[in-house]
């Protein structure tokens, strides 16, 4: 049962995945300023470089896992790029007490979704996507 289900629960791996990434990195488009603010008030340094990088790694890894083209690496980018923001953003272990269980909760998520885009980046992204009809037409 779950071999014919491979196709369907790949594609919807990959919009529920996308729907977190997507709408963020267009946020911190529309709002880049904010953004770039927020980068700089936990002391990284090239908050603009980095605002953009964001963005441009949110926007396109997005829609790479909609159309599932080039989905494993764009899989790993995300990953890693959630694991280090959990560590510089999600900073649980360094807030106020008060602000520790929902930094907390967030911290967790993100480790969670960077494991099912690790998994993704594993298996591949099924056989509704454009990596597997390349992969045919090869």
């Amino acid at each position: 049962m779950f071999t014919q289900l491979q196709n369907p629960f790949s594609l919807v791996a990959r919009l529920l995945l996308a729907a977190l990434f997507l709408p963020a990195g267009i946020a911190k488009l529309t709002g880049f300023e904010g953004t770039v603010g927020y980068i700089t008030s936990v002391g990284l340094p090239a908050p603009t470089l980095a605002a953009a990088a964001a963005l441009i790694l949110e926007i396109a890894g997005g829609i790479a896992l909609i159309i599932g083209l080039g989905t494993r690496f764009a899989a790993l980018a995300l990953a890693f790029f959630t694991l280090v923001a959990s560590f510089i953003f999600h900073a649980y272990w360094a807030v106020p007490a008060d602000q520790a269980y929902v930094t907390q909760l967030l911290f967790f998520k993100n480790i969670a979704v960077a494991g099912g885009l690790m998994a993704l980046a594993a298996f591949g992204a099924g056989g509704w996507s454009l990596d597997a009809h390349r992969s045919a037409s090869a």
